[in-house]
């Protein structure tokens, strides 16, 4: 396992590499560029130079004049050493923006993703534990429905049935209006209360699919030989479903949910948006069509150790769950 861990750490290395200058290379060929805004609005000062000798200026102070390879030499020398550069549309250091608008993606995320799996699973295996029942049908049609609901419709739902019509919650934002006149405790409260709406958005949204997911291989594995086999033993139904099917049924479900990391931290971009959340998929969206490589780049590059990092942990669990997995 350690030669294994040491391997794939080696693979992802070079992997990543190859990720960040792709993406590196993506950022310098973006049709538009945040520099060429503010050499605009420059140029059009009184008395100002031209609007080419701003861009040449602005793109030697961030390394813009350089080729891609040596540019991507250069960024990625800077990042050995931390330092991540300045954002270009939000004026403050790249890893500062980030450090502010992840937290708020991360702690929607993590608990939607725990409210899904807490539901969808269950409701997964008890539809294909009852194949062809109401209760089977009733949960599919459920999962078809919440996996056919578009995000932006169904927030806009929510938003009419419990903010115009009753009231509840505002239309958007993460605080309210007298937030600087709470306590400490008042302040987190208020901040949960407007991130309810969003978070159910998210756990609706993707239930669907992971209840699917569930009893599409509960079900192959209910059908397995060993298994009719635990139950002419005389096991109980439960210990037969619970112990001997559903582990095996966790080896797909390790890879769905080893793949889930990067979605905890990446934001949700539609839904963000629509609640007035200040989360990173709605910062990272704006920085990208204004053209903010550098904050981009750290974005994305954090999204691929994230995908590389989710990989590695699915297959360190293949072994956790199933002790007939070998890794040679």
């Amino acid at each position: 396992m350690k030669k294994f861990i040491i391997k794939r750490l080696l693979i992802s290395a070079v992997l990543l590499v190859l990720v960040a200058f792709i993406i590196y290379v993506l950022m310098r060929c973006l049709p538009t560029s945040y520099l060429e805004e503010v050499a605009r609005a420059k140029s059009m000062q009184p008395g100002s130079k031209s609007f080419e000798e701003w861009m040449q200026q602005l793109s030697a102070t961030y390394g813009m004049d350089k080729g891609i390879i040596p540019g991507f030499i250069d960024w990625c020398g800077r990042t050995l050493r931390g330092d991540f550069g300045d954002s270009w549309k939000w004026t403050v250091p790249v890893v500062d923006k980030f450090h502010d608008a992840i937290w708020i993606s991360f702690a929607m995320g993590a608990v939607a993703f725990l409210l899904e799996i807490l539901i969808a699973i269950p409701l997964g295996i008890i539809a294909a534990t009852k194949q062809y029942s109401r209760t089977d049908y009733t949960i599919t049609i459920i999962a078809l429905a919440c996996f056919s609901l578009p995000t932006f419709f169904f927030a806009s739902l929510l938003k009419l049935l419990f903010c115009v019509k009753l009231g509840w919650f505002d239309l958007g934002g993460l605080i309210g209006r007298n937030y600087e006149q709470l306590s400490s405790l008042g302040q987190l409260a208020d901040k949960t209360h407007h991130l309810v709406l969003p978070i159910i958005t998210l756990v609706v949204i993707s239930i669907g699919s992971l209840m699917r997911y569930t009893r599409t291989n509960m079900l192959e594995v209910l059908n397995a030989d060993y298994i009719r086999t635990a139950r002419a033993k005389g096991l109980s139904e439960s210990k037969v479903i619970y112990h001997h099917a559903f582990r095996n049924t966790l080896i797909p479900l390790v890879t769905m949910l080893g793949g889930s990391l990067p979605g905890l931290f990446s934001g949700a971009l539609i839904t963000e948006t629509l609640y007035a959340i200040p989360g990173i998929g709605y910062v990272s969206y704006q920085s990208m069509i204004a053209g903010d490589i550098p904050f981009s780049m750290f974005y994305m590059v954090f999204l691929a150790i994230l995908t590389l990092l989710g990989n590695l942990i699915s297959d360190i669990l293949y072994a956790v769950v199933d002790p007939r997995v070998r890794i040679a």
